[in-house]
């Protein structure tokens, strides 16, 4: 979502950015020549008189209001589902907040599982309300080897000041070919 967002700023931007050197070429085109029948760039004229003509009732004006009605609002939910997920941490002093990406939470958490013995590999997902974990062991994916990551991971998850903790979810299974 962010990286549409970053996209979509931009181009939103130079579109209003180029609507508004339109706006002014063509008032100081208006003020330089006295009798201002046509636009330099813009029939603005032309759609004076078409729009004179329409009233609130007409068919394309109630779908065009909606439309961007609509628009407007698929861009006020884009930029709220495009905010940053940080994981709060506690805080030293109510002045200061801190927080972590859930980037840096998963790779304190991936180097954890790889260090624990029998996990041969290991990726990790982290958002603030959930760690998910899939380890792969070398010999088999035995219930002692899931409740010694899930271990790890807690004891981890002591260390850091997190101000609040992340269910866990570990899935370990058996790696194929020789170790």
């Amino acid at each position: 979502m962010r990286v549409l967002l970053r996209i979509l700023a931009p181009l939103l931007g130079l579109a209003i950015a180029a609507a508004g050197v339109l706006v002014v070429i063509e008032v100081v085109a208006a003020w330089v020549r006295t009798p201002a029948t046509t636009g330099l760039l813009v029939p603005w004229p032309d759609w004076r008189t078409s729009l004179d003509t329409l009233t609130w009732s007409d068919a394309p004006v109630p779908g065009i209001a909606i439309g961007v009605g609509v628009l407007g609002l698929l861009l006020v939910l884009l930029g709220l589902l495009a905010r940053r997920r940080d994981v709060a941490l506690t805080s030293p002093t109510p002045e200061v907040t801190v927080t972590t990406s859930p980037r840096v939470l998963a790779r304190l958490v991936g180097r954890r599982v790889r260090a624990t013995d029998g996990v041969a590999a290991a990726s990790v997902t982290a958002t603030g309300t959930k760690i998910s974990v899939g380890a792969q062991a070398w010999n088999d994916a035995s219930s002692a080897l899931r409740s010694d990551v899930g271990t790890s991971v807690g004891e981890l998850l002591d260390e850091l000041p997190l101000a609040r903790r992340p269910r866990v979810a570990v899935t370990v299974q058996e790696r194929k070919g020789p170790r």
